[in-house]
C-alpha cells in the first residue's frame, strides 16, 4: 500500500501533506513568492524606459562569430543597468548616448539569454519615442532633440 492514507476520513491529513511537500517544489516557491519579479530589473514589467550611458558590442557564442551591437542603459525606474541589444542592420548609428530608449524582453527561454548573445535578455524597441524598425525602414525621420 505505501505510507498513503486511504481511509474514510483521510482527506484532511492528505492535504496537510501535500501542502507540506509543495514547499520542496522550487517552481512552486518562485512563484508564490513572486521571486521572479523581485529579480527581475524591470520588475515584472513588459517594458521599460531608459537612458543609454555607452554603445557597446558582445562577441557571439560559437559556433557563429559576429560582433552584435548593444547598449548599456540605465533604467529611469529604478537606475539599474542593464545591456540591450539593437536589431536591425546599421541600427546602433540610429541612438547616441544619453538619448531615451524602450526596452522589452527578448524573449528567451525561462527570461534566459536568447540565441548567441551571452547575458543579454533586452532589446530596443524605440529610440525617443521613435519606433526602431519605422527609423530602419525609412518612414520616419530621426527626431531633432
Amino acid at each position: 500500500m505505501g505510507n498513503k492514507s486511504h481511509g474514510l476520513g483521510s482527506g484532511k491529513k492528505l492535504k496537510k501533506k501535500r501542502s507540506k511537500f509543495r514547499h520542496n517544489d522550487r517552481v512552486y516557491i518562485r512563484r508564490i513568492f513572486k521571486l521572479k519579479a523581485k529579480s527581475d530589473p524591470l520588475r515584472g514589467a513588459s517594458q521599460a524606459k531608459a537612458i543609454v550611458l555607452e554603445k557597446i558590442q558582445k562577441e557571439a557564442k560559437q559556433p557563429n562569430s559576429a560582433m552584435r551591437k548593444c547598449v548599456r542603459c540605465q533604467l529611469i525606474k529604478n537606475g539599474k543597468q542593464v545591456t540591450a541589444f539593437v536589431p536591425g542592420d546599421n541600427a546602433s548609428k540610429l541612438i547616441n548616448e544619453h538619448d531615451e530608449v524602450l526596452i522589452e524582453c527578448i524573449g528567451g527561454k525561462m527570461g534566459r539569454a536568447k540565441g548567441d548573445i551571452p547575458g543579454v535578455r533586452w532589446q530596443v524597441i524605440k529610440v525617443n519615442d521613435q519606433s526602431l524598425r519605422a527609423l530602419l525602414s525609412g518612414k520616419i525621420e530621426r527626431g531633432r532633440r
